[in-house]
């Protein structure tokens, strides 16, 4: 028997498409005969998304003002049951019939994502170098290869979503901050390529600041599993800055001059706080 689902759709002013979206998700949910529950937070709305729900009858748990993409998907986890979880947006973005692949592969893993890598993408231009440039970064420093870190339709276990409940933030980056997470403490996660097309209605992303809090966020990520990866890269880049700057100091005055030994003594200072930070991680892991 399969195992029960829950599917978790966070909105916020989406008054010209949940209803179709909740549509779309008890038809395919149907024809699986998989049981499931679908549960809408309304993350503070303040158009006609309260009335749609009311005419859809949907389940609904609503939040008096908006507080965050991430806190949303956290409310819906706190008021469902089942031991999968899946989590949908409701702005026509994603492959909704796609969900009973990534229901069937989460059968054999902790958590499955469903990449935007499938033939139909529809990404904006500005977001793309960013979206490229943090995905690199990502897999850099989590040392693993990760097709897409914030997609936001995917599956994943009950006790999974738990156990780092304390690290998500309140807002876009819960993707990112489980999908890092996962990967660095060894959970299996799979990807399923997906089609992802053009919104409706407008974006709440704001590109420059939420990029920001994205990069930090998988900095922030990596120190708390892996301060290794951040501090050891760092430590090597300033000791070859102050190579590089005592052998320039050298040829003009036969002598080191004070900049070079700042870089590396501060190199030397990064080292020693990397591996403390790793002591203290393996200490608080066991």
């Amino acid at each position: 028997m399969p195992e029960a689902v829950s599917i978790i759709i966070p909105v916020y002013n989406e008054e010209g498409a949940i209803a179709s979206t909740l549509g779309t998700v008890d038809e395919t949910m149907r024809s699986t005969g998989r049981e499931y529950e679908v549960l809408v937070v309304d993350d503070g709305s303040a158009d006609g998304t309260a009335t749609a729900l009311a005419a859809a009858g949907a389940r609904v748990v609503r939040h008096r003002a908006n507080r965050g993409y991430g806190a949303a998907l956290k409310t819906g986890i706190r008021a469902t049951s089942h031991p999968l979880i899946a989590i949908l947006d409701a702005d026509g973005t994603y492959p909704i019939a796609r969900l009973p692949d990534l229901l069937q592969r989460a059968e054999e893993a902790d958590m499955v994502v469903g990449a935007r890598t499938g033939g139909s993408v529809h990404v904006p231009a500005l977001r793309r170098p960013v979206k490229w440039l943090l995905t690199r970064v990502a897999n850099v420093l989590s040392g693993h290869r990760i097709p897409d870190l914030n997609s936001g339709m995917r599956v994943f276990r009950r006790d999974l979503a738990e156990r780092f409940f304390g690290l998500y933030p309140q807002g876009f980056s819960f993707t990112s901050t489980i999908t890092l997470a996962s990967h660095i403490n060894g959970y299996r996660v799979e990807y399923v390529p997906i089609d992802y097309y053009r919104r409706t209605g407008a974006s709440s992303i704001r590109p420059v600041r939420d990029t920001l809090n994205f990069f930090l966020l998988i900095v922030r990520m990596v120190v708390t599993f892996r301060p290794l990866n951040v501090f050891l890269p760092t430590a090597a880049a300033l000791l070859v800055l102050g190579a590089i700057k005592a052998g320039l100091d050298f040829s003009r005055t036969g002598a080191f001059g004070v900049g070079a030994a700042i870089l590396i003594l501060t190199a030397i200072q990064v080292a020693l706080m990397g591996l403390l930070a790793d002591l203290v991680t393996r200490r608080t892991s066991l």
